[in-house]
C-alpha cells in the first residue's frame, strides 16, 4: 500500500474517532477525552510529520486540560455542597438505567432522579435536596461544557495539522 494512502486511510479513521471522542464528552457512553488522547497518539504516530505531532500534542493537551477541569470543577462543587460519593454512585447507577429505559436523554434524567432521590432519603428534606442536586447537576454540565469545548478544540487542531501535513 502506498504510503500516502496509508496516511489518508489513518486520517479518516482518525477523523472519525476524534468526532466519536467529542461526542462521548457530552454522551458518556464512550470516554471522550481519552478517546481523543488516544486517537490524537496514534494518529500522529502512524504519520510521524512534524505536522502531525505538533497537532496532535497541542490536541492531547487541550484534551487533558479539559478532562482535569471537569473532574476538578464536579469535584469542587461536591465538595461544597456536601455531597458524599453515595448519592453520585446512586446517580450514576441510575442514569446507567436511564440510558436503557429512555434513549437519549435517559443517561441524564436517571441520573438526576437518581441524585434527588439519594440526596432526599439523606437529608429528609426535599427543599434541601433539591437544591444540593441542583448545584451538582449544573455545575456537572459546565465541567461536561469544559471538557467538550477542549475535546473540540483538540479536533480542529487535528483538522489543522492533518491539512498541513497533506498540503505544505
Amino acid at each position: 500500500m502506498d504510503t500516502t494512502v496509508f496516511e489518508a486511510i489513518a486520517t479518516v479513521v482518525a477523523a472519525l474517532l476524534l468526532a466519536v471522542g467529542v461526542l462521548g464528552t457530552v454522551f458518556p457512553i464512550l470516554p471522550g477525552s481519552l478517546l481523543t488522547i488516544g486517537t490524537l497518539l496514534v494518529w500522529a504516530w502512524l504519520l510521524g510529520s512534524t505536522a502531525s505531532w505538533t497537532a496532535g500534542l497541542i490536541g492531547v493537551v487541550l484534551a487533558v486540560i479539559g478532562m482535569s477541569a471537569s473532574l476538578m470543577l464536579t469535584g469542587r462543587k461536591m465538595r461544597r455542597e456536601r455531597i458524599p460519593n453515595g448519592p453520585v454512585a446512586v446517580g450514576v447507577v441510575a442514569g446507567v438505567v436511564g440510558m436503557f429505559v429512555v434513549p437519549v436523554v435517559g443517561l441524564f434524567l436517571g441520573f438526576a432522579l437518581g441524585l434527588l432521590l439519594a440526596e432526599l432519603a439523606r437529608r429528609r428534606d426535599l427543599t434541601a435536596a433539591g437544591r444540593t442536586s441542583w448545584e451538582a447537576l449544573k455545575s456537572m454540565g459546565l465541567g461536561m461544557l469544559i471538557e467538550f469545548a477542549c475535546a473540540s478544540v483538540a479536533a480542529s487542531a487535528f483538522v489543522i495539522g492533518a491539512v498541513v501535513h497533506f498540503f505544505a
